[in-house]
């Protein structure tokens, strides 16, 4: 467990981003893995037929689910 000083550092410093690999400090969590604002706005906004569309698939595919732990 993350004492209370790494976390507000943690927050003020950002997330490493799984699609631009950017540290960003605004974003969403999907699972384990955190995707910042502007990559999920480009996303959302690229139309499947666009050579694009692929390279954020392939991105995609490194958030996993999380394992389910007793």
């Amino acid at each position: 467990m993350e004492n209370l000083g790494s976390l507000l550092a943690k927050n003020q410093i950002g997330e490493n981003c799984v699609i631009c690999e950017q540290m960003k400090s605004a974003g969403i969590h999907l699972y384990t893995s955190f995707i910042c604002t502007d990559c999920e706005s480009i996303m959302i906004k690229t139309d499947t037929s666009d050579p694009k569309y692929k390279y954020y698939v392939e991105k995609l595919r490194k958030v996993t689910k999380p394992g389910i732990y007793s």
